[in-house]
């Protein structure tokens, strides 16, 4: 306990003599420096406020205001056109002041709010250029007279050095679309998945809700979409996400991958340094808003960073009923998992972070430490991994309170929450392509017991240096913590580096407190209860089927090459491959984003289409190449149409979904909505984009491959497929299934995902020869000797 200890500021005793005071100056001055600390992040987070809410204006622009009005009035000129004057006879303390000091002080006030109101008219002028989305249906190269001003416009009116939040308050909210369009593209995506009955049903069922039920729901949204910043957002995270009473493991949390191939360093203890300490410098970055704002990629077009907010100390609590997302505004601590325990780990000391060095030092200390864990604890984090309900109940029942209560809110509170493995990830001699299916599921869900799956998200290091990390999903969506890993990666690697050893840089201070162990005192009925959790989870887990591999016999360049979009092509890869793997078309949900708006979260594009069916048709049934290749391109050619409807605002689901919503507060129920929301996702996919490219180099350090991340699979009968544009030659793919589901197989699938790449490629280029290579697996070998 030397630790707390430590910890106390004074002490004292009452004697005969009086009280014995005796001070602690090391301990104030731990104080001092962490309330000087956070003090300073309370003036930065100000200055930031300040900055942000006059964006697109900078604070320095009201001076020349001011300048400018007092240099007018200097030259016996009155723009204010009687205004100053006015100001000037209602000004409450005129008798105590001079009258030319009464004009000085009516001409700030005047020049003040003549500065707000441009201000004003400056955001309002920018909600409106980026309300504009013509220019994204233009055809690149051929863009219009109209969009050309815009674009002049938007970079005037943007400012120069926006910060990440500066452009919150000029984002348009996101559209209500008319109920007619909705239905009409809606019966447009089904169409090629029913019978002529079956769609005669449908659409009889829809038009009877467009002309009566739809416009009273629409009516309710219209409403919600003046008075709210976005009408789909919160609905969203409350009903999709916390209102599901099952196991948020694999339904919902998901996984980054570290390097595919490359362990900078063997040591445990050292990548847990660098990479909580690059976290950290993110963390760092995110509060003082000196992160870029997301834009489009290739355009000046800024994305919402609404949820970079609760990246950080952020957890969802259970409820019975529907869960919450609880953020605090800090936390200078994680909390870390090991063989069984739970410790608080200290990140800061007297307001500084710790050096990499350092963490490695304290991490070294909770691998070294003997302690067993106390009965219960071990297998803690299953409560997390089960269904809702029990959790709930356990945990106003046994956590209220006490011992309990205290350790669960140091997890709860923490910044992140962090495991360490006390198992290698791989053995030497193993499979590669067997590692790396082992590995997502390891991430995805690990022993069901050793994550913390409530948390924003936990970082996962192996006993060889391997790491990654599972975030949950409700707060916010891939991309955003994609960004942050990274930032990370590439941070650890080529920025902070390791030394000779293997260990981090940098001197170790051996004065720093040890790491704190949590207490429980976890009763009998709770760990029955615990156990049923476990029980559910493991049978989740054992359940998922994952292969995961990179595609090197192409990339990007290849396709971009053929004149289509790389989006598209992978897209019609992935439908090609459904329909060979199970004879026949099914409902395709591929991740949209509605970022261009407030709090936009995302929309679905449905990439199952007329055109993509008659296209699979003709070349399955080996039709003219030419009839192909134009079959092709008008499916390709209509993905992006939909992909670009669904990025504005004018997709299906999301609209579909809070007409619901609204029916279910209503009380009434539709037989329309009801048959959409019945409808299955047998193929859920998702892309990943790189964000930051620039900080990597895949052609002279090919073995530090960033591999993305995936998910578990939506529908029981169904696959999940995330992917990722590595570069331009480089496509990495996670897919995963159900071993229950005897129509599945994720191996199986990859194998058809690669053919039907190679076989797309083949159709659309004219150098056969440079196709054909998609048959073949010519994956370099790791330059570097720590291999995956």
């Amino acid at each position: 306990m030397a630790e707390a200890h430590q910890a106390v500021a004074f002490q004292f005793t009452i004697t005969p003599e009086g009280i014995d005071l005796q001070l602690s100056h090391e301990a104030l001055r731990q104080v001092y420096l962490s309330g000087l600390r956070s003090w300073k992040k309370r003036i930065v987070r100000l200055k930031n406020n300040v900055i942000t809410g006059v964006y697109p204006a900078s604070p320095s622009s009201w001076l020349f205001v001011v300048i400018a009005i007092l240099a007018t009035m200097y030259t016996r000129s009155d723009p204010s056109m009687g205004l100053i004057a006015k100001i000037q006879e209602h000004l409450p303390a005129s008798g105590s002041l001079s009258v030319q000091c009464q004009t000085v002080v009516s001409a700030v006030v005047f020049s003040t709010m003549l500065w707000l109101s441009l201000i004003f008219t400056m955001k309002l002028c920018l909600k409106q250029l980026l309300s504009y989305h013509g220019w994204m249906f233009e055809q690149r190269g051929n863009v219009s007279n109209t969009t050309k001003v815009w674009m002049m416009l938007v970079r005037i009116f943007s400012g120069r050095q926006p910060l990440l939040y500066s452009y919150q308050g000029s984002l348009p909210n996101l559209p209500v679309p008319a109920v007619k369009d909705t239905i009409r593209r809606y019966l447009e995506s089904i169409r090629p998945l029913k019978s002529d009955s079956e769609f005669e049903r449908v659409n009889t069922l829809a038009k009877e809700f467009e002309v009566s039920l739809g416009n009273r729901l629409q009516w309710y949204l219209k409403l919600k979409s003046m008075w709210a910043s976005n009408y789909v957002s919160d609905w969203w995270e409350e009903y999709i996400y916390l209102r599901g009473r099952g196991p948020i493991m694999v339904n919902s949390n998901y996984y980054g991958m570290d390097f595919m191939y490359a362990i900078p360093t063997p040591i445990q203890a050292a990548r847990a340094g660098n990479i909580l300490h690059a976290v950290l410098m993110y963390r760092r970055k995110l509060n003082k808003e000196e992160i870029k704002p997301s834009r489009i990629p290739g355009t000046f077009i800024p994305l919402c960073s609404a949820q970079c907010e609760r990246i950080f100390n952020t957890t969802r609590i259970p409820g019975e009923e529907t869960d919450t997302v609880v953020h605090w505004k800090d936390s200078e601590y994680v909390a870390v998992y090991h063989r069984g325990r739970y410790f608080r780990l200290w990140l800061y000391q007297a307001g500084r972070m710790l050096s990499p060095r350092e963490i490695e030092y304290q991490i070294q200390r909770i691998l070294d430490d003997p302690s067993t864990p106390a009965p219960g604890e071990e297998k803690l984090g299953a409560f997390t991994a089960g269904d809702r309900l029990p959790w709930a109940q356990a945990r106003k029942e046994f956590f209220g309170s006490g011992v309990n209560k205290r350790s669960l809110d140091c997890i709860e509170k923490a910044a992140f929450f962090v495991t360490l493995e006390h198992e290698e990830l791989d053995k030497k001699g193993d499979d590669p392509d067997i590692t790396l299916d082992r590995y997502a599921k390891s991430l995805l869900h690990g022993k069901c017991y050793d994550r913390w799956f409530d948390k924003s998200f936990s970082v996962v290091i192996y006993k060889n240096g391997k790491n990654g990390l599972n975030a949950e999903h409700s707060w916010a969506d891939a991309p955003v913590v994609s960004r942050m890993w990274e930032y990370v990666l590439a941070t650890d690697c080529f920025h902070l580096g390791y030394n000779e050893e293997g260990h981090c840089k940098g001197d170790v201070n051996p004065s720093l407190p040890r790491p704190q162990r949590l207490t429980w005192d976890i009763p009998s009925q709770c760990q029955e209860r615990l156990a049923q959790s476990l029980s559910v989870a493991q049978v989740l887990a054992d359940d998922v089927d994952f292969h995961v591999f990179a595609f090197r016999d192409f990339g990007k360049g290849s396709i971009k090459k053929v004149k289509m979009s790389p989006d598209g092509f992978i897209q019609l890869a992935l439908q090609l491959a459904f329909y060979r793997d199970r004879g026949m078309f099914c409902l395709t949900y591929e991740a949209s984003m509605t970022r261009l708006f407030r709090e936009g979260r995302t929309e679905t594009v449905r990439s199952c289409t007329s055109e993509s069916c008659e296209f699979l048709r003709a070349f399955e049934n080996g039709e003219d190449v030419e009839v192909c290749r134009r079959f092709c391109r008008s499916a390709s050619e209509k993905h992006q149409q939909l992909y670009r409807l669904a990025m504005t605002g004018a997709g299906i689901d999301r609209h579909l979904f809070c007409l619901y919503i609204v029916s279910k507060y209503l009380g009434i129920e539709s037989p329309f909505l009801k048959e959409v929301f019945s409808e299955p996702w047998r193929l859920s996919t998702s892309q990943t984009p790189v964000q930051h490219l620039e900080m990597f180099d895949f052609v002279n350090y090919p073995e530090y491959l960033i591999c993305g991340g995936g998910f578990g699979p939506v529908a029981d009968d169904g696959y999940g497929v995330s992917y990722s544009l590595i570069g331009e030659d480089i496509i990495t793919f996670h897919v995963s299934s159900k071993h229950s589901c005897p129509q599945t197989d994720s191996h199986k699938f990859g194998k058809q995902i690669r053919k039907a790449l190679g076989d797309l490629l083949q159709l659309m280029t004219n150098n056969q020869k440079e196709a054909s290579r998609s048959e073949q697996n010519h994956s370099p070998k790791p330059q570097s000797k720590k291999e995956l």
